[in-house]
């Protein structure tokens, strides 16, 4: 297994169609799911052939916690049809290189459990809820079970996937991928065969004001796509901005997070730091992420496809040959730590 995409073929025999399809759809006609990729060839790497010969180093902090490399495992739920162990091997793998993982709150298995199967670092993705006592409990069991930060998804507030319509099986099960988290199963469920939840589309800014009390750790408001919205982030108490389309599975014909993330950098003025994600699947992508201003880049699809292929040694595989294709990437930029990585590294040409 060279680079991660040699895992998805594996993955896709491996696993059913439907959680196949739910993993790699984009919504309605996937535009946004492929300008995500589109966009990092949208973006130059500016080579350097005679550097100070100084060892590369890809450590760093975030939030105050010290990380071995800017690349973290980012939320996707249903991670049970991938793997038996589901999150818990995600977990496992993530720990086995020291990555942080951010369990979503629609996981197969409850957070403790995930929490119990590894000892490296969690961090928790919070669906916003109604009753502000459901978002006080999550949050506190996301706390005993290890977590030490929170990435509040705000994107997804009404979807349709095409590819879901085509297979009728997945509107009329209400585990939807699911499976072994009820709790999670009864969110999902939808009178209409679109697929729109009813319990979104109601929160507003100040949802983060009330929050913010239940949160000891740092808060981020994930799903973030301009300028204006990544101020009130700031604004609302957010610690950080994370700047994400969903992966293409939030509005069709958005933007790509590669194509706004300069703007929104540019909008914080380093006032927090910016995590970024959509359309990652190489090192060369997270350098290019990195260089247009992003603190941490997290991965989504490419270690569900370790997942699925190989269980926790896929996932941590996958993570490896991410962070030395990042230092390799490096190498030929002539950047030797994370620090010194800047926009003079890349030449932009989005349309």
């Amino acid at each position: 297994m060279v680079t991660a995409f040699d895992f998805e073929p594996v993955a896709y025999a491996k696993i059913l169609r439907e959680p196949y399809d739910f993993m790699a759809h984009g919504t309605d006609s996937e535009f946004t799911l492929r300008r995500n990729r589109e966009s990092f060839d949208w973006v130059e790497l500016v080579g350097r052939g005679v550097t100070d010969g100084s060892p590369i180093r890809t450590d760093m902090e975030l939030f105050g916690e010290k990380m071995p490399f800017p690349i973290m495992v980012a939320p996707s739920s249903g991670q049970g049809n991938m793997h038996p162990e589901g999150e818990m091997a995600m977990h496992a793998g993530s720990t086995a290189v020291n990555a942080k993982m951010i369990v979503s709150n629609a996981s197969t298995f409850p957070i403790d459990k995930i929490g119990a199967a590894a000892k490296g670092p969690l961090w928790f993705q919070l669906y916003p809820k109604q009753a502000l006592e459901a978002n006080q409990e999550a949050l506190a069991a996301a706390e005993a079970a290890g977590c030490t930060g929170v990435a509040v998804t705000i994107d997804v507030q009404a979807v349709s996937y095409e590819r879901d319509l085509h297979d009728r099986r997945l509107v009329t099960n209400p585990l939807r991928g699911r499976r072994g988290n009820p709790q999670a199963a009864s969110t999902t469920r939808s009178p209409n065969p679109y697929g729109v939840p009813e319990g979104r589309m109601w929160f507003e800014w100040k949802f983060f004001d009330q929050i913010r009390p239940f949160i000891k750790g740092p808060m981020v408001a994930k799903g973030i796509l301009t300028p204006e919205d990544a101020r009130l982030c700031v604004e609302h108490g957010c610690d950080g901005v994370y700047v994400s389309n969903h992966g293409g599975r939030s509005l069709d014909y958005a933007p790509s997070t590669l194509e706004v993330l300069p703007a929104i950098v540019d909008a914080v003025g380093g006032r927090v730091p910016i995590i970024f994600d959509s359309g990652v699947r190489r090192g060369a992508d997270i350098l290019k992420a990195l260089a247009l201003g992003a603190k941490a880049v997290c991965i989504g699809r490419a270690p569900r496809w370790g997942l699925a292929a190989y269980g926790a040694p896929g996932v941590q595989r996958v993570l490896e040959i991410l962070h030395a294709e990042l230092i390799q990437a490096m190498a030929f930029t002539g950047r030797t730590s994370i620090e010194s990585i800047n926009r003079s590294i890349v030449r932009t040409d989005f349309p």
